[in-house]
């Protein structure tokens, strides 16, 4: 059987830090506000005239020194963003050129905030049928530009950022013990389109918009859905989350990723926590997270791990990893 296996990871921020005490200079906020209720310390925003794919170009490049390979040897890249430089080419076409890849394909996912795990199974999907041999996956956002800065429940949440994994097509036997990815879980529920929006739109007011969020219905349907969908993916691996080694899930709130842990039963110390250092960046927050956590050595051969994320559409979804 030809699994999906990671080579790869790496990730980039931009250098602007924005601590939580800039935002109390405008709003009724504070640190310990900000700190309490989503556990983000600070975050990073994309300098003027810094791209989405400026931010996944540096990522991709970073994850390929790391995979020990070149763009000339890819065979695909699946960009997963909310915030593409253009209505139209891809922003994937954009990465393409920078890194020197001059052959095979490249194209957008757009899933907001569940878009890399949206990602990885279309990469997934590609490996396991031929289409590719090695998919780049990247996960890109710059949120900043979509945020509306008099509005306190949302502009505090997001930051700007990029992360990206190489996958290569490996023979494995069939089971739960293949290293690569076992099982993807995706989902989406159109009925809640407003409860986690952006205001704009080329065929609507022909303007990109801001962020609109009711935060409430968004935190409730999360530590649900989230449950929900890493049981579901780990069922289809035949596995358990007794099983789960890591769980790396989508860092928008650290409330919303004690409690989706608790449901499933793994332990604190086992759940790859960033968000203080980078906020919500959408997309970009599991690659991020990912990148992070290997960078210090903390996924070991064999490892199980899971990744889940929700964002506007509602979509929503997981994806088990064994390393």
């Amino acid at each position: 059987m030809i699994r999906a296996v990671l080579r790869g990871c790496g990730h980039y921020l931009p250098q602007r830090v924005v601590e939580n005490a800039e935002f109390a200079a405008t709003l009724d906020t504070s640190d310990e506000w900000i700190r309490t209720r989503t556990g983000i310390e600070r975050r990073h925003f994309a300098a003027e005239g810094e791209k989405t794919s400026d931010l996944a170009i540096a990522a991709s490049r970073a994850a390929l020194a790391n995979a020990g390979l070149t763009g000339a040897e890819l065979d695909a890249i699946v960009l997963a963003t909310a915030t593409p430089d253009q209505t139209f080419p891809s922003t994937a076409t954009r990465v393409q050129a920078a890194l020197g890849m001059h052959g095979g394909f490249a194209f957008d996912v757009q899933a907001v905030c569940a878009g890399f795990v949206f990602a990885l199974a279309q990469a997934d999907a590609l490996i396991r049928v031929g289409l590719a041999r090695r998919v780049l996956v990247i996960g890109a956002e710059v949120f900043s530009r979509i945020l509306d800065f008099s509005d306190r429940g949302t502009c505090v949440l997001f930051g700007d950022g990029a992360g990206a994994v190489v996958l290569e097509a490996a023979e494995g036997i069939g089971d739960a013990t293949d290293r690569g990815l076992l099982a993807t879980d995706l989902r989406s529920d159109g009925r809640y389109n407003e409860i986690l929006y952006v205001d704009g739109g080329p065929s609507t007011t022909g303007q990109a918009g801001v962020v609109r969020m009711a935060g409430q219905d968004v935190f409730k349907h999360a530590v649900v859905k989230l449950a929900e969908t890493g049981a579901a993916a780990l069922a289809r691996a035949g596995l358990g989350p007794a099983d789960v080694d890591w769980l790396v899930p989508h860092q928008a709130n650290l409330r919303i990723m004690t409690m989706t842990a608790q449901k499933l039963g793994v332990a604190r110390e086992r759940v790859v926590v960033t968000v203080q250092e980078h906020g919500n960046t959408s997309a970009a927050s599991i690659p991020l997270a990912l990148s992070t956590a290997a960078g210090e050595g903390r996924f070991s051969p064999g490892d199980l791990v899971l990744m889940e994320a929700i964002g506007g559409g509602l979509a929503w979804g997981a994806a088990v990893l064994r390393w």
